[in-house]
């Protein structure tokens, strides 16, 4: 029998649970946010502050704490609070402003951002926005590859290229052809997954052919010279 107050039920778009699950898979960012993340995951699945203290390690008031905190304040009340000290110098704003700015738009000279061209746009200093854009775990000069494929046979086509090349038939000759060259319009064969809250942009490897396909065969020519 649950007993105290109902808890209010945390309900998650499908943007708002991907950027999460990102954060729980997360490599770079710290443990504490990836903890908080999985709290949220699991209270949206319906599991209580009980259920989930076990899980994390956590007390059930701690639970309480970072669930009461994304409720009011989303993804970014997962983040620590700041520590008693010297007032801020950078607003809430400013720093809405600059992650904002980071994962919605580029620079007009450039491919991504940099701490350098950022601060220089948002009259921030480089050390400021390195310090939020590490709290917030963006990345925009990382890029993660990644390939779904439709193809029901996909591991077996894989299997036997790699087969190709690691073990080869006797007597046999292994040619790889690949276009030239390589400055040339590239559509993605999927769409980018754009940067996030914790999480690098991400781009498949392969792409539609613009390009011309060449051949190149690499000729060991034997000549003697006669007097």
């Amino acid at each position: 029998m649950k007993t105290g107050r109902p808890k209010i039920p945390i309900i998650l778009s499908n943007e708002e649970h991907a950027q999460l699950k990102s954060m729980v898979y997360s490599r770079s960012l710290p443990h504490g946010l990836i903890t908080r993340a999985r709290i949220v995951l699991m209270a949206a699945q319906g599991a209580t502050n009980r259920e989930i203290a076990e899980k994390v390690d956590l007390s059930p008031q701690m639970v309480c704490k970072w669930r009461q905190r994304y409720l009011h304040e989303g993804l970014s009340g997962l983040h620590d609070e700041l520590r008693p000290g010297r007032p801020r110098s950078i607003s809430d704003q400013k720093v809405a402003f600059l992650v904002r700015k980071t994962l919605t738009t580029k620079p007009r000279d450039g491919t991504h951002w940099t701490i350098r061209s950022i601060a220089k746009e948002t009259k921030l200093s480089r050390p400021t926005v390195h310090r939020i854009w590490r709290a917030f775990g963006l990345q925009p000069h990382r890029q993660r590859h990644f390939k779904l494929s439709t193809d029901p046979f996909f591991v077996e086509k894989v299997r036997d290229i790699v087969g190709l090349y690691l073990n080869p038939p006797e007597k046999a000759m292994v040619l790889c052809v690949d276009e030239k060259s390589q400055i040339q319009t590239l559509d993605r064969t999927q769409p980018l997954l754009p940067m996030g809250l914790g999480y690098v942009e991400g781009v498949t490897h392969d792409y539609v052919r613009h390009g011309t396909t060449t051949l190149f065969a690499a000729l060991n020519i034997a000549t003697s010279l006669r007097i």
